[in-house]
């Protein structure tokens, strides 16, 4: 490799470093992507949003097909699930988009380079060094005048716990060999509801453990109430106020021991998924040797994702003050990359990035909750419309849930939309782009929405603030 000095070096190349990395290729920078796996894509690809959705409309469809009778199919057979060829379509949809990047970084023009790269200190005279390990041990410099750290996070375990065949991670779980008769999901964010969703409807005995007092607890409280009574309905088990105390092995397999309330008790299953939290990748990066700073292990970054080193960005999960979502990664990698080249840019605003969990039912939400909303002391108006008075949702034969509408009554504004149903995690766009345009209650009043839609169920949500729901 000759010497070069790169205009940015991005070390990372997952959503935001992918993305940054191709965005710096269109604004014409001289640009390097530093990956130490085997494949460009990260964990959201690998490991992550992409397989475990692939996995999740399998589920659903699975789902579709045991109901074929309410669908007017008669005289089907149960259809037999075929894991292999399961695994196999979620590991093509990997593979396909994983060349894709391969050629996304060639039609850019962007140099990526293996290896594993860490920090070695502050710009010198505008140029920041960076070292890199290949997988031989050895080591050579690069240097760049600005650096992206989108070194990603990993899944976080309980104590003294280690992951194993039977001890599962976001990794572990998507490469199982066989359908686990039983499993207990500790957590119940994203990762561990959709889990639990995706082996329920395929047979496995599921139980959830979660320590605050609610199933998915970021979301509004009311989403909470319908996910549970949803989860009753599909006979997935849950505990909440559950504290874990213990994980051991059994003759067939593995004991979890939790209190709930002072009460101890003990579930045994096949296999466990830890799934309460993800850490970031910011240990053995360089960053001691450096001005930057750390708020529990993230990055701090200012609101061009720029930290105290001027000439050094972050973006994706190591940024501290956003969610660990791909697309907060997304468009932290754009933002930072328009910042260097001089480029126009917007700031995030965490209030308009959307949580999206593919459960089923989906779940969906972008701004306030009713909760948040009323902590602040803003006096708000709030509209909820059910699906089962939806037309498409009966048509699709999809009815549990709702959505829901937070807005400020002073000014209208829309300020949180919170959805649980069919196709949430697709309808949510609606409500981001209204937040992002600072968009009323009015304006969405008077928005045309096309007939039959799940999208219908906004307008009436919105309306239903007033008490003028056409369909309610």
């Amino acid at each position: 490799m000759p010497n070069q000095t790169y205009d940015v070096l991005i070390i990372g190349s997952g959503p935001a470093g992918y993305t940054a990395a191709i965005r710096a290729g269109q604004f014409g920078l001289k640009t390097a992507l530093i990956e130490k796996d085997a494949k460009l894509g990260g964990t959201c690809l690998h490991v992550g949003c992409i397989p475990t959705k692939a996995l999740l409309f399998n589920a659903e469809l699975y789902d579709h097909l045991k109901d074929a009778k309410e669908f007017g199919f008669d005289d089907l057979a149960m259809p037999k699930l075929n894991w292999g060829a399961i695994q196999d379509r979620k590991n093509k949809i990997v593979t396909k988009h994983t060349k894709g990047l391969e050629f996304l970084m060639r039609k850019n023009k962007v140099e990526t380079i293996r290896g594993f790269g860490k920090l070695t200190g502050p710009a010198k005279n505008g140029v920041v060094t960076v070292e890199l390990t290949g997988d031989d041990g050895k080591s050579k410099q690069l240097q760049a005048r600005n650096v992206i750290l989108a070194t990603g996070s990993e899944a976080r375990l309980l104590p003294g716990v280690k992951a194993d065949e039977r001890i599962l991670t976001n990794i572990e779980i998507l490469s199982l060999g066989a359908i686990p008769k039983s499993l207990i999901v500790v957590g119940s964010g994203a990762v561990g509801v959709e889990f639990a969703s995706i082996f329920n409807s395929f047979g496995t005995k599921v139980t959830i453990l979660e320590m605050l007092p609610r199933m998915v607890p970021v979301e509004d409280e009311e989403v909470s109430k319908e996910l549970a009574r949803a989860y009753r309905k599909r006979e997935i088990e849950f505990h909440v106020n559950a504290l874990v105390k213990k994980v051991e092995r059994t003759k067939n397999g593995l004991a979890v021991e939790f209190s709930v309330d002072d009460t101890n008790q003990r579930v045994e299953a096949e296999k466990v998924l830890i799934a309460v939290g993800r850490k970031p990748n910011t240990e053995n990066v360089g960053l001691e040797k450096t001005k930057i700073q750390l708020d529990r292990g993230f990055v701090k970054v200012n609101q061009w994702l720029q930290t105290d080193e001027p000439n050094i960005y972050a973006a994706g999960d190591v940024v501290a003050g956003f969610p660990q979502l791909a697309h907060t990664g997304f468009m932290e990698g754009m933002v930072a990359v328009a910042h260097i080249a001089g480029k126009p840019a917007k700031p995030l605003n965490p209030l308009t990035i959307p949580n999206c969990t593919y459960c089923h039912p989906e779940i969906a939400s972008v701004g306030l909750t009713e909760a948040k909303a009323r902590e602040k002391g803003i006096e708000i108006m709030v509209g909820k419309f059910p699906f089962t008075a939806n037309s498409r949702a009966s048509i699709v034969g999809a009815h549990e849930g709702f959505i829901k509408v937070i807005a400020d009554i002073k000014y209208r504004e829309i300020l949180g939309v919170h959805i649980i149903g069919p196709n949430a995690t697709e309808l949510i766009a609606e409500a981001v782009a209204a937040m992002e345009l600072e968009a009323t209650v009015d304006d969405l009043m008077y928005t045309i929405h096309a007939h039959p839609t799940l999208a219908e169920g906004i307008l009436d949500a919105v309306e239903s603030t007033e008490g003028l729901s056409i369909n309610m």
